[in-house]
């Protein structure tokens, strides 16, 4: 086998696709040349992390989203070192051809190509957990509402808001649970949200957020009712605030 011919081994390697005794031949063309030593060494660094993510299950059109996104990858040549002052090479490599270099290419190609989809497997996994946090919530949400409208002494006072929308408040004192079931809220301008407070001793305290977006729908409050008048709606800044920065679009008693 030529030095051209090993050189273009580099890919074949880092997967474990040589076998002996081409390997061992390999092996010792690694420790005369740099720049092969430093390719494999960058090629299995990618394969290994790889590994990581063999459990994941990629979601259905990453395939066509991989092969999209392929012809705009391009493979770095090594990063290789200066040689020292004292020493001397013997000899130059030889500068490798395109068609000597396609094996190396093709496999650097398919490296790149799982290190894609394994960051969409985990972009599509995040997306699913927080998606299944949301649907959990959801679920607590309407069972607590299921045990806090059927309590013995819920009581319920309904409301409009100001802008539109109306609102039911829900509260059991022997719960110690409060809720406010909303529909018809209009969306706010720029990205501000609904907020809702206990009202108690003529101060504001904060129990919770709208979440943004929807028009129809029930929030489990923060906190006790206990010892509050009433319970206001306001809307404020995106992410909601501290303190009311404007007068309650409603208050329901309490």
């Amino acid at each position: 086998m030529t030095t051209g011919d090993l050189h273009t081994l580099t890919g074949a390697y880092a997967v474990g696709a040589i076998a002996e005794p081409e390997a061992g031949e390999f092996r010792r063309h690694l420790s005369e040349c740099e720049a092969c030593a430093q390719e494999v060494r960058e090629l299995q660094e990618t394969a290994a992390r790889l590994a990581l993510a063999v459990a994941e299950v990629p979601p259905a059109a990453m395939r066509e989203r991989v092969m999209a996104a392929l012809p705009g990858v391009r493979q770095l040549p090594p990063d290789v070192p200066a040689p020292r002052v004292a020493e001397v090479p013997l000899a130059a490599p030889r500068r490798r051809g395109w068609r000597q270099r396609m094996p190396a290419l093709a496999a650097a190609a398919c490296l790149v190509a799982a290190v894609v989809a394994t960051g969409l497997a985990v972009d599509a996994r995040q997306d699913a957990d927080a998606q299944r946090g949301r649907t959990a919530r959801a679920e607590q949400q309407a069972a607590e509402l299921s045990v806090l409208t059927a309590a013995p002494d819920a009581t319920f006072h309904s409301g409009v808001l100001t802008g539109g929308g109306t609102a039911t408040l829900v509260a059991s004192k022997r719960l110690e649970q409060a809720a406010v079931l909303y529909h018809g809220l209009p969306a706010l301008p720029g990205g501000r949200v609904y907020e809702l407070w206990y009202s108690r001793g003529g101060g504001m305290v904060r129990a919770g957020l709208v979440e943004p977006g929807r028009t129809a729908g029930a929030e489990v409050l923060d906190g006790a009712p206990a010892d509050a008048d009433g319970v206001g709606i306001t809307a404020e800044p995106r992410g909601g605030s501290r303190a009311p920065t404007s007068p309650p679009l409603a208050l329901l008693p309490l």
